[in-house]
């Protein structure tokens, strides 16, 4: 039985890991909207919008690993 919640911790982390993927690519949506805000300052409206959006839509990724996170620590293990 030991060796099964190792795994399933070993699993947890693996889903949690999806956190970091998500911070590298909100990181890069920031970096590219304050790029393109100082080369087109007119489009700062629509530039926010299409920010907000994209970091919505990667964070989903982020929550959805946790969730998977704790259903495989409170069920499996």
């Amino acid at each position: 039985m030991d060796i099964a919640r190792g795994l399933v911790a070993i699993a947890a982390a693996i889903a949690v890991f999806t956190g970091f993927a998500t911070g590298f690519g909100e990181g890069k949506i920031g970096t590219q909207a304050v790029e393109s805000v100082g080369k087109n300052p007119e489009a700062f409206d629509k530039i926010r919008t299409m920010m907000i959006l994209g970091d919505a839509i990667s964070e989903t990724c982020a929550i959805y690993g946790l969730l998977i996170a704790i259903i495989l620590i409170f069920v499996f293990a």
